[in-house]
């Protein structure tokens, strides 16, 4: 993706029942970039299928400007909104009008389940792309020849698909930081009261019953005691006794169904809850240890970087250099943040 000089037009097509969050998500941080930078880069139309009045998942009644007949055709990237649940049902007209669209040159994205919508149409053939993580098995299974992943979004050439959520918004940040830099997005990103601006390797966290269905509800028992003490960790024996399960029970459940061992699952979960932290407070490295399990901070030091590849110092130090390169905002600037559009 090329940094853009010019305007850039994007269409909103809401379907019936969309996510207001996600579509929310989507359009306030390109409109932040215009406020922020005091600057029209983006201009953005809202699009119902056949009817100009489209209701949300929440009940809110939303008018558009365009139904598909009238729509722009000078659009640069067309995003479905879709509903918080996927739908099975097909829509030839729906699906010949999006690929007039691809074949116009307009780049096509899926937010939440309009990934789906956009499978459907054969127009994520070959590409990478990403769904809610409640609809991640059915759109591998329907899809085969798209390639699914489990990260929050996905930017493959000129497909783009989230998760929906906050994730349209961590989606957008990163278009925009392709078209007019990073300093921009995380200058929107701060605006936002939002701590980092997550990439497209972060992955989705999927709830473990959904990942191992309900049929084990011992393990996942046993998991939520782990989460409920990170910082005085319960050893394997205890959490065996608390769940009625015998250890080496306990040990083959994780196993079958985690590939892992309970210790070494426990311990990613304290490590991943201190990068949290280091990331997301001003804690004393030590604090953050003793928050985690660890009583000793040579110990904490050593199996983090074992883990992350980097020390709970190393991280802090990169994220205090990262946010140190972006680019003070000049007084102009700062005025132009007040400006009113």
């Amino acid at each position: 993706m090329q940094a853009s000089k010019k305007v850039q037009k994007y269409g909103f097509l809401l379907m019936p029942s969309f996510s207001m969050l996600a579509f929310s998500s989507a359009i306030e941080t390109i409109h932040m970039a215009n406020w922020v930078s005091g600057k029209d880069l983006y201009q953005f139309c809202t699009l119902g299928k056949n009817t100009k009045v489209v209701l949300s998942n929440s009940g809110v009644a939303t008018t558009t400007e365009y139904t598909l007949d009238d729509a722009p055709k000078d659009l640069d990237a067309l995003f479905i909104c879709g509903a918080s649940t996927a739908g099975q049902d097909d829509d030839l007209s729906l699906d010949a009008w999006l690929l007039s669209c691809s074949k116009r040159g307009i780049a096509l994205a899926g937010i939440c389940t309009g990934s789906h919508i956009l499978a459907r149409a054969g127009l994520l053939d070959g590409y990478r792309a990403t769904i809610h993580w409640g609809d991640i098995a059915s759109l591998r299974e329907a899809f085969p020849s798209v390639i699914v992943s489990s990260h929050l979004f996905e930017v493959d050439k000129d497909r783009y698909t989230c998760s929906g959520g906050s994730a349209a918004m961590d989606m957008m940040l990163f278009l925009i930081g392709k078209q007019h830099g990073m300093t921009l997005a995380s200058h929107i990103s701060e605006q936002f009261v939002c701590e980092r601006i997550r990439t497209n390797q972060d992955p989705q966290r999927i709830p473990l019953q959904a990942r191992i269905g309900t049929g084990q509800p011992k393990l996942i028992e046993a998991v939520q005691l782990m989460e409920a003490n990170i910082r005085e960790p319960l050893s394997s024996d205890d959490i065996a006794y608390h769940v009625g399960l015998s250890r080496r029970h306990l040990e083959r459940l994780f196993k079958q169904n985690l590939e892992t061992v309970p210790s070494r699952y426990y311990l990613e979960l304290r490590l991943k809850h201190a990068k949290q932290l280091i990331m997301q407070t001003d804690k004393s490295i030590l604090e953050i240890g003793q928050a985690c399990g660890f009583t000793s901070a040579p110990h904490f030091s050593t199996t983090y970087k074992g883990f992350f590849g980097v020390s709970p110092r190393e991280e802090r130090k990169n994220l205090t250099i990262n946010f140190d390169n972006a680019v003070h905002l000049d007084k102009k600037t700062r005025q132009l943040w007040r400006k009113k559009f």
